[in-house]
């Protein structure tokens, strides 16, 4: 029986490139939507990085996560030729106890699922997603292995708990919404403590123009590669 529905799993399981919107049940929070996106020639023998984006706030509807990962995220990090996966928040803030949960189970799901190399897994966040990155990703080292925050806080989280994998921070002097200076003074302290970590700074960028992060990320996405490397 085990076997059988093993097969029926592979049957529906998306396999050629393009962007699916799926769920992945979660236990006691339900199901939980998301988008996954395979590149360009993906094929199951051949290993491929992983992307998890994690949208920014605003006013949600279903699939929000994939809106994001379609306008931003795969614009930006196309080069990788990677496997991106961006669910919905299922709570207030990806920061929640149980939003940790889900991210991991669908992740786990999707490394089960595909052919991950898992030397390049990369977390990538806006805002809400950005503080979301900060914090999944120095909370499982042995997971990611690159982060890319944007216009992202790192809220209360320890600093020495931080950056310990290479980072890169895009975030904005004009940002009215999360200040520059948070994002700067985070960077130049753990620079002090030795991490690998960049800042590229934008000017006369508002905190809503997500639209203009799309060549930093690619940037960042290629600075990401090389550290990979």
């Amino acid at each position: 029986m085990k076997v059988i529905l093993l097969a029926l799993a592979l049957l529906v399981q998306p396999s050629r490139a393009g962007v699916y919107r799926l769920t992945q049940s979660v236990p006691d929070l339900g199901d939980v939507r998301y988008a996954l996106s395979l590149p360009d020639g993906y094929n199951p023998r051949q290993a491929r990085p992983l992307v998890l984006a994690l949208h920014p706030g605003g006013e949600r509807f279903p699939y929000y996560g994939g809106a994001f990962m379609e306008q931003v995220v795969a614009p930006g990090l196309h080069d990788l030729g990677a496997i991106i996966v961006a669910p919905d928040c299922p709570t207030q803030s990806w920061t929640d106890s149980n939003a940790e949960r889900a991210v991991l189970a669908l992740v786990r799901r999707v490394m089960t699922d595909y052919s991950i190399d898992r030397r390049r897994v990369l977390i990538t966040g806006f805002s809400l997603g950005g503080r979301g990155t900060w914090f999944m990703a120095s909370r499982h080292t042995d997971l990611f292995t690159a982060s890319i925050v944007m216009a992202g806080a790192p809220g209360n989280q320890p600093l020495d708990r931080l950056a310990t994998r290479p980072t890169y921070v895009i975030h904005s002097r004009a940002d009215d919404v999360v200040p520059f200076a948070q994002a700067d003074a985070a960077v130049r302290e753990l620079r002090r403590l030795g991490r690998v970590i960049e800042l590229e700074a934008l000017d006369g960028v508002g905190h809503f123009d997500m639209g203009t992060y799309v060549d930093p990320l690619s940037r960042a996405g290629a600075w990401v590669a090389d550290r990979w490397k």
